[in-house]
């Protein structure tokens, strides 16, 4: 049905198994993270395992022909337009935020027994209105821009030529980053171009169109300060003192509700404190961290590579993407960087470095003693981590070294 399209099978086995339910399948992630073609990828399945494409009625609301559908009655005279005499369908909806009231007709196929699939805008899919209307019918499969192993395999898909060194591979990766249509483009000026367009598009249709912004200047500065202080701790009182340093006057909840607006788009993903001592959650100096690094890179003059917060920002992503739940671990005066939960329920500790290496013994004693003192506090008995771009690994402790790349390619698991 779809030609060359790349199957990203990370996504397609979760949503694999609602295929056939009535269950809605909401699809989100941050614009041209390629939400679109898992779409297309489903409807080649489905083709594939022998459904007619009678059955199959895709609707694109953002391409042409389709445009002018803006309400709930015209998308429902589309969708019966296209229909035969089959009884059983699958509805593919992309952008459907476009179409004013869109739930009650979507709604109403469900409950027909219709198998239906949606993208949009984030803030209004990720919102509490979405959630009311459609309450216990749909399902949320987040989606991120491509891991490194996606970026390889996507790479070879479309027979791009792939360095024989890895390391080589993966700097360029975090310069690039995995926005997947990228990779068409061989010239590093075209994909920063790209990217930029795409963080302007996202403030053009996902910001500015959701809600109103009262202050512009303000809000480029707050997502200025949030891009360029990715991966570390964050104060809202230290914006908030920078803003009236440089002569910008505004109030926390604006801010708030600025940082707010940059989550619903996905530009940034926020990850809480937790004390281990009282086991409780703690709203202050969480993280925020950058759903690609090359919005860092492309919305920068500075492109120097800062491989140690890079590479703390791609654990955090490679652990979201495989449904983690993740908090960053306060003990006492100590912090490590990552406690998560996996599905099942097992929790495990995790330390990010560049590199367990310094430039001498000293200094390799130094960063040893700083990864390795966290985990030394904590009394239970759950796996410990230290995840680096070493080659080489420095068991101890009964502490877990794992190569970051060995990781990212499937080869290393936590």
């Amino acid at each position: 049905m779809f030609n060359n399209v790349y199957p990203r099978e990370k996504y397609l086995k979760k949503i694999r198994p609602f295929y056939d339910s009535d269950i809605i399948k909401v699809i989100t992630g941050i614009r041209r993270c390629g939400k679109s073609f898992i779409l297309k990828a489903i409807m080649n399945e489905l083709i594939d395992r022998g459904i007619p494409k009678t059955q199959i009625i895709y609707i694109p609301l953002d391409r042409r022909g389709y445009k002018n559908i803006k309400t709930s009655e015209e998308l429902e005279t589309k969708i019966e337009s296209m229909l035969g005499d089959d009884e059983n369908y699958y509805l593919f909806i992309d952008e459907v935020q476009n179409v004013f009231g869109f739930e009650s007709v979507i709604h109403a196929y469900a409950e027909e027994g219709y198998s239906i699939f949606l993208t949009g805008s984030n803030s209004y899919l990720l919102s509490d209105e979405i959630s009311t209307k459609l309450t216990g019918r749909y399902l949320n499969f987040e989606t991120f821009t491509l891991d490194f192993s996606e970026y390889l395999e996507m790479k070879r898909f479309f027979k791009k030529k792939i360095d024989q060194d890895i390391y080589v591979e993966f700097e360029e990766y975090i310069l690039n980053g995995g926005f997947p249509k990228t990779i068409e483009f061989d010239d590093i000026q075209a994909r920063q171009t790209y990217t930029r367009g795409i963080i302007s598009e996202i403030f053009e249709k996902d910001v500015k169109t959701r809600k109103r912004i009262s202050n512009v200047p303000v809000y480029e500065r707050v997502q200025s300060f949030l891009l360029n202080n990715y991966s570390a701790p964050f104060s809202l009182s230290n914006l908030l003192e920078c803003l009236e340093k440089e002569g910008y006057k505004t109030k926390a909840t604006t801010v708030r509700g600025y940082i707010e607006d940059l989550k619903k788009a996905k530009i940034i993903y926020e990850c809480n404190r937790f004390d281990l001592k009282s086991k409780k959650s703690l709203r202050r100096e969480q993280k925020y961290y950058l759903s690609d690094l090359a919005i860092y890179f492309t919305m920068n003059t500075d492109n120097r590579l800062s491989y140690g917060l890079s590479l703390e920002n791609m654990v955090y992503l490679y652990l979201a993407s495989q449904d983690y739940q993740i908090s960053i671990g306060k003990i006492g005066k100590l912090e490590c960087d990552f406690i998560t939960r996996n599905t099942s329920g097992d929790y495990a500790y995790i330390q990010v470095t560049y590199t367990m290496q310094g430039e001498d013994i000293k200094a390799t004693e130094r960063i040893k003693e700083r990864e390795y003192r966290p985990f030394r506090k904590i009394r239970d008995g759950y796996p410990r981590y230290i995840v680096s771009l070493d080659r080489f690994r420095d068991q101890q402790e009964g502490v877990h070294h794992i190569n970051a790349i060995d990781l990212f390619l499937g080869k290393e698991k936590i």
